[in-house]
Formats: structure tokens, C-alpha cells, sequence
């Protein structure tokens, strides 16, 4: 502070003027933690510096307050915002349990307002530590305020899960404002499906009402099996011969190896069901298709390229007299 009472509060939180808000938020919280009385146990001067940068943050971090110190410097409070006096900053410390509680409760008190102040790193929001282990979305999105400052404590996150994992259902640890919560995704769960954490949304500051977690649960694209509703689809490429003569052929499916019958002479694009090999549902399981199509060599041996001569000297079909037909206008 200098002579005549005026202070810089961009230097006081060690920040250059153009900082936006989250460059503000940041280095506030880094210097919270390193100022915090609980931290400096009866350290005056600590604690004195400690409520030098929030008052510093609370002018800041307030798009108004800013404007106005900005344009008028010291002035600032008696410039157009019905206050008479600068920001003062009282903090009974004891009823923190732990430092994020007071971190959080100080956050809303000074950001709420604008945005966010949970989980997120949006407006007015922070990180949470962890992460999302095994291919969990990284962010939180905080709760929603509108003019009447009603906080909206419910929060999303996104999971992405492999195809193996949503078949068979898998085990999530998500690390939350330093709390991991478990979570089981069951079997059988499509993209777009949702689950419901119970009270372990965002924390409304200073009350200890929390809302609820909503996970959108995303699946990734597997190379072989395609979701269509309740079934489970799949190409199943023949060779030339076992289109034409059919018999057994050895197959996949989500449980292991399987042997289908495939019909002699069967057309391209029909699919062979198998009930109950599919996806997951309610009741049990929904059937696997497997359509039909004609895998060709890059390149023919001698030997198939002298039976496919004999073969078109002895066939007896012409494959595109119908078509010919049709095709004439």
C-alpha cells in the first residue's frame, strides 16, 4: 500500500493488468494456499497478506468492481457503486474443516454470482484433482446461476467407454475435489445413456448442500460390431466357395468362437441370426446379425485362377440378362 491508501491490487496478486479471470483465479489460489493462517500458524504477517490478496481478488474477480478500479483507481467504491468504503475481509477460520471447504466458500462468495464454482474450469469454477483414470472426460462443468443467484448444484462429466467395456459393464474411479468416488457402469449401456450420482455434485459454499453427478456415457467406435437397437450387427466376410457351396463356417461373437450353417447359394447382404448372442437388455440378450458379404483374394494362385476359367467356360447363368432386360427404355 503507498501513502494515500491506494493499492495495487493487480501486483498485490501478481498479475499483469490485461490478466482475464481465470489468470486472476489462479494466481489468487496459489497465493491463498501459500498465505493461509493454517498454514502460517500465528504468523500476523502472513495472515495479514493472506487478506490482502482477497481482497485484492474480491474487486477482481467482480466484472463491475474491476471496471470501476480500473477507470478510478482508489476511487473506485464511491465511483457508481453505492459503496462508501473499500472491501473489508473478515474470515472466522475455525469453522473450515479444511482448507478447499474455505477455498470454496470464498470462491462463491466473491465469483458465484458470475458463473460457475465447482468442479469446472469455467467461469468462476477451479480444476478438480485426479482426473478421469481409464478415459473419463477431464472437466466438470460447474453450477449455473442465473440474475436471482439460485445456484444450480448438479453437475456433468462425460465417459467414454471401449465397446468391451459398456458390453460388459466396468468399474470407474473418479477423483472429486480431493474425494474418489466410485462408479459402476453396468452391462449393456449405450451412447447417450446417463447416470445419477446422488449428492456428489457441487458443493454450495458456506451450507453444505450438494447436488448431483450426471455422467453422459459415450462408446467408441469398435472395428467389427455395430449397436442397432437391441441387436448386434457385424459383416461377415465368405469366400467365393463358401458363398456358392455353403456349410459350416467358424465365427465370432462377443462370448468366443461360434459355427453357423451358411446356405448354399446364399445372396449377398442377407444376415444369419443368432438369438440371444447380442447386446445386453432387461431381460437377457439381444440377437447378433451377421450380413453377408464376398471377401476376394489381392491376388489369385494359379491354381484358383485355372478353376475360376474352367468355371466361366462351364457356367450356364448369364448373370445380367434380367438386368439387361430391365434396363431398356
Amino acid at each position: 500500500m503507498n501513502a494515500n491508501g491506494y493499492r495495487d491490487y493487480f501486483k498485490v496478486l501478481g498479475v499483469e493488468r490485461s490478466a482475464d479471470a481465470d489468470a486472476v483465479k489462479r494466481s489468487f489460489r496459489k497465493l491463498a494456499r501459500q498465505y493461509h493462517p493454517d498454514v502460517n500458524p500465528g504468523d500476523a504477517t502472513a495472515e495479514a497478506k493472506f487478506k490482502e490478496i482477497s481482497e485484492a481478488y474480491e474487486v477482481l474477480s467482480d466484472p463491475d468492481k474491476r471496471r470501476r478500479y480500473e477507470q478510478f483507481g482508489q476511487y473506485w467504491s464511491q465511483a457508481g457503486g453505492g459503496a462508501g468504503a473499500a472491501p473489508g475481509f473478515d474470515v472466522d477460520f475455525g469453522r473450515y474443516g479444511n482448507f478447499d471447504e474455505f477455498i470454496n466458500d470464498l470462491l462463491g462468495r466473491f465469483g458465484g454470482a458470475q458463473g460457475n464454482t465447482g468442479f469446472g474450469a469455467g467461469p468462476g469454477g477451479f480444476g478438480f484433482s485426479g482426473g478421469f483414470p481409464g478415459g473419463f472426460a477431464s472437466g466438470f462443468g460447474g453450477p449455473a446461476t442465473g440474475r436471482s443467484g439460485v445456484l444450480n448444484l448438479d453437475a456433468e462429466a462425460t465417459i467414454s467407454l471401449s465397446f468391451a467395456e459398456a458390453f460388459r459393464g466396468c468399474e470407474r474411479t473418479l477423483a472429486v475435489n480431493e474425494e474418489r468416488v466410485q462408479v459402476r457402469v453396468p452391462a449393456g449401456v449405450r451412447s447417450g445413456s446417463r447416470l445419477r450420482l446422488k449428492g456428489k455434485g457441487n458443493l454450495q459454499p458456506g451450507t453444505g448442500r450438494r447436488g448431483d453427478l450426471y455422467l453422459n456415457l459415450q462408446l467408441q467406435d469398435h472395428p467389427i460390431w455395430r449397436l442397432d437397437g437391441d441387436q448386434l450387427r457385424a459383416d461377415l466376410p465368405l469366400s467365393l466357395d463358401e458363398l456358392a457351396l455353403g456349410g459350416e463356417v467358424r465365427v465370432a461373437t462377443p462370448d468366443g468362437e461360434a459355427t453357423v450353417q451358411v446356405p448354399p447359394g446364399v445372396a449377398l447382404g442377407r444376415s444369419l441370426r443368432l438369438k440371444g448372442k447380442g447386446w445386453p437388455i432387461k431381460d437377457g440378450r439381444g440377437d447378433l446379425l451377421l450380413s453377408l458379404t464376398l471377401k476376394l483374394p489381392e491376388l489369385f494362385s494359379d491354381t484358383e485362377r485355372k478353376l475360376l476359367e474352367k468355371l466361366r467356360e462351364a457356367r450356364s447363368l448369364d448373370p445380367r440378362r434380367d438386368w439387361m432386360n430391365a434396363a431398356r427404355l
